[in-house]
């Protein structure tokens, strides 16, 4: 409880008053009864009423206060929160609400002040952005109540629990759903390759038409028919993708407001969407996390929402990535071949290890490596070196790119494919290598 502005200016008021009567004492040595008695009364009925105000608040009942939050939250996007208050109150009273968001939430600027009228319920909102992932649990909501003659203002803690789930930003998939698959991938800047081949599961047998070729007719068919039938193929549904995500130190690197990590998880998605659409399966494991998790493949939409359960509170790990054996592991889990995506931030230390993991995961799988590299990287290196300290960030930008660039060529020369790209982009890229190597047969 503390006072109000009301109080203060009242109070500020009778002393001001009281500097004549203290000024005509030091100057005259004499007093006036009549305006000391005024004076001293106006004081004690003044504290008397902020007494009985005081009272009167302490025993005033708080507001039935409820929170409405969000089943689940987008990472980065904004999202409201609807407060509700009934009260039994007669008069209309204007109050200030401050929910106290958990660590790694930011919001609106508050209190949120609105004013209560008899018999009504109130309805306010204001939004929120997390800007991390996880599971998140809301504790308490204060309100301050001014006092029934406005002296006081009384801040109550009002327990109110909930909780709410933050998924990585994956919006933009749903929003696919609304278009053709080709138009949005257009849409996200990828190119698509040209089509080589007819693809390798037969899909179905059709009556000759422009454009068809010769090698496509079914000749036993067309005998029986006696008018050309040709053989119809598309892409081969029913394969297995499988990523292998690094949790460890190497994607605490951030870009921005997101670190590596979050943009592995968004092109995991992007990915699983579009191959889930395709009607392949798509599964998960983690290495170098607090407990690594491991997500079978599976097909159908449900996958989706059980890749994102599985990832959604993932969190890096300032442990080194051991790819040896997390390579181990896999091979006894994925007896099927599978495409193999590792989504990691390379580094010249994974020079020891890596391409002897990968060389051993690609006996039996075809294995695709993606390095996500930092964008402060490509602008040190095209910094005009102006000072001494220009040089050596120079100097030293180029060294690790050459280290980097040291380990990718020992992965291609032992044929393992790799894209080397910008956190951003990863997504894109993903999702177009797998196109173009689905188109071509060579999953």
């Amino acid at each position: 409880m503390k006072p109000s502005r009301q109080l203060l200016i009242l109070l500020g008021v009778l002393f001001l008053a009281a500097l004549p009567l203290g000024v005509q004492s030091a100057l005259y040595g004499e007093e006036s009864p009549a305006f000391g008695a005024l004076w001293w009364g106006l004081l004690s009925a003044l504290l008397l009423l902020a007494g009985l105000d005081a009272a009167w608040l302490h025993w005033r009942p708080s507001p039935r206060l409820q929170r409405r939050l969000p089943g689940h939250l987008s990472q980065g996007r904004w999202s409201e929160v609807r407060l509700s208050l009934e009260h039994d109150y007669r008069l209309a009273l204007s109050v200030e609400i401050f929910d106290h968001l958990p660590a790694g939430m930011s919001g609106e600027p508050l209190p949120l002040r609105l004013k209560l009228r008899p018999g009504e319920a109130t309805e306010c909102g204001y939004r929120i952005r997390p800007l991390e992932r996880g599971h998140f649990r809301f504790r308490h909501c204060e309100i301050i109540l001014p006092s029934p003659l406005g002296l006081w203002q009384g801040r109550r803690r009002l327990e109110l629990p909930g909780e709410t789930h933050v998924y990585p930003d994956f919006t933009r998939l749903y929003r696919a759903r609304l278009m053709a698959l080709d138009t949005w991938l257009g849409r996200l800047g990828m190119r698509q390759l040209p089509r080589r081949g007819l693809g390798q599961a037969f899909h179905q047998l059709r009556e000759f038409r422009d454009g068809d070729t010769l090698r496509q007719i079914d000749w036993k068919a067309t005998a029986r028919k006696h008018t050309p039938i040709v053989r119809e193929y598309r892409d081969e549904r029913d394969q297995q993708i499988l990523f292998l995500l690094d949790c460890g130190r190497h994607m605490r690197s951030r870009d921005g407001e997101l670190a590596h990590f979050d943009h592995a998880l968004d092109a995991c998605l992007l990915l699983a969407y579009v191959a889930l659409r395709q009607g392949d399966a798509v599964g998960l494991a983690t290495l170098a996390g607090e407990q690594d998790r491991y997500l079978a493949p599976a097909k159908g939409d449900a996958q989706l929402h059980a890749l994102l359960n599985a990832v959604h509170d993932l969190q890096t790990t300032r442990r080194p990535a051991d790819f040896a054996a997390a390579a181990n592991l896999l091979l006894r889990r994925q007896r099927r071949r599978a495409l193999v995506v590792i989504l990691s931030n390379l580094r010249d230390e994974d020079d020891g290890e890596l391409p002897a993991a990968v060389r051993r995961l690609a006996r039996h799988h075809r294995v695709l490596v993606a390095s996500l590299r930092e964008e402060v990287l490509d602008r040190l290196s095209h910094t005009p070196v102006e000072s001494h300290a220009d040089a050596l960030a120079y100097c030293g930008t180029i060294d690790y790119l050459n280290a980097r660039a040291a380990l990718h060529q020992h992965l291609a020369a032992a044929g393992i494919p790799l894209l080397d790209v910008r956190p951003a982009e990863l997504g894109p890229e993903l999702v177009g290598r797998y196109l173009a190597w689905k188109r071509a047969g060579v999953l």
